[in-house]
């Protein structure tokens, strides 16, 4: 479950599982992966959660449009609602895949795409149900969720404010355990289209929810940085293979950048830290050794009376800083006082 100073990783299969309930599992096998920082030696928690998306085609599309021909290369049927039906896991199947991800040690998260889909519910209770955001103005369906009483989560990628108020005027009627997702429905989402800034607005205006951001750019960059920024939920859709067939799998992460996006959120939750300006221990050593002290800029003898002419700085950071200056300026040599050394107070008089 969502918890205060970790970030909720969601890793979504989507249709990546191309009607197979084996490649479903192996994309679990990849969420539940644990992450290793080799520099640090630093074993991270990996993604928390896997959601699957559950279509009811009776509820789908018009019949013109689940009839019209789907030729391309990533079709699995003649038509497009052949093409559907072939990917659609059923209620057994996602139940099965529940069960494996349980096993794993991680939380099920299923997106309902029809009323009918409901019926999964007898069968098992997922963590927490998604709303697509294709369906943010569906309020009989969001109505449907809510009265289960599961916490949902929202995404807004085709939502502007008045189309999330009414989505959550609907779904408050029954409960508050609500997340909501900064999104773009653009696959893959260009640069100048992302607008991470919402997450701020969302964090300012919807504060009582939990924030985060669901991804469909190309990379892990954009996550990390919206975890800096304040997201507590990132979801991002994850494949096996980004060169197998499928409309999803290339604007998905591989294995290799789940390892890398895991590893940088996590990361990212140590970075923050705390909102204070100190020096921390561990740079202590380094503040000795390169920061700067008061030094001779010439051979000082003994009996001298040190002027600011004579002093300069240098490393290590031992001695005394400019801002003690005072301390010495003025003072007395006891000793004769090499040139370009530190000039300790030991040296003074």
């Amino acid at each position: 479950m969502i918890k205060k100073g970790e970030t909720y990783i969601i890793g979504e299969i989507g249709q990546n599982h191309n009607g197979s309930v084996d490649i479903a599992k192996l994309i679990v096998e990849l969420i539940a992966r644990p992450v290793h920082e080799d520099v640090f030696g630093l074993d991270f928690k990996p993604m928390n959660a896997v959601k699957m998306t559950r279509r009811d085609l009776n509820e789908e599309l018009t019949m013109t449009q689940m009839n019209r021909i789907y030729d391309t290369p990533n079709s699995f049927g003649r038509t497009y609602g052949e093409h559907r039906a072939f990917l659609e896991l059923d209620d057994d199947a996602h139940y099965e895949v529940y069960k494996f991800a349980k096993e794993k040690g991680l939380d099920f998260v299923e997106t309902l795409c029809a009323k009918g889909c409901l019926s999964m519910l007898k069968l098992f209770a997922p963590d927490y149900l998604k709303v697509a955001s294709r369906d943010l103005t569906n309020l009989p369906l969001l109505a449907a969720m809510a009265e289960t009483k599961i916490p949902i989560i929202l995404s807004t990628g085709m939502a502007g404010k008045k189309e999330l108020d009414d989505a959550l005027e609907t779904i408050t009627r029954y409960h508050s355990e609500i997340s909501i997702l900064h999104c773009v429905s653009q696959y893959p989402t260009h640069p100048d289209n992302l607008n991470l800034a919402t997450i701020n607005y969302l964090k300012k205006h919807y504060g009582q929810y939990h924030i985060g951001f669901s991804d469909h750019t190309i990379g892990i960059s954009a996550p990390t940085i919206a975890v800096g920024m304040g997201a507590e939920i990132i979801e991002k859709h994850i494949t096996i293979d980004r060169h197998m067939k499928g409309t999803d799998q290339l604007c998905s992460l591989g294995p290799d950048g789940v390892n890398r996006m895991v590893r940088d959120i996590r990361m990212v939750e140590r970075w923050m830290g705390t909102e204070d300006l100190y020096i921390d221990k561990s740079v202590v050593g380094a503040k000795e050794k390169l920061e700067r002290s008061i030094a001779s800029n010439r051979l000082i003898k003994a009996g001298e009376v040190i002027t600011e002419d004579d002093i300069h700085m240098l490393s290590p950071g031992d001695g005394l800083k400019w801002a003690q200056k005072d301390e010495v300026i003025g003072h007395v040599a006891n000793q004769d006082i090499p040139a370009h050394e530190i000039i300790y107070l030991k040296f003074i008089k």
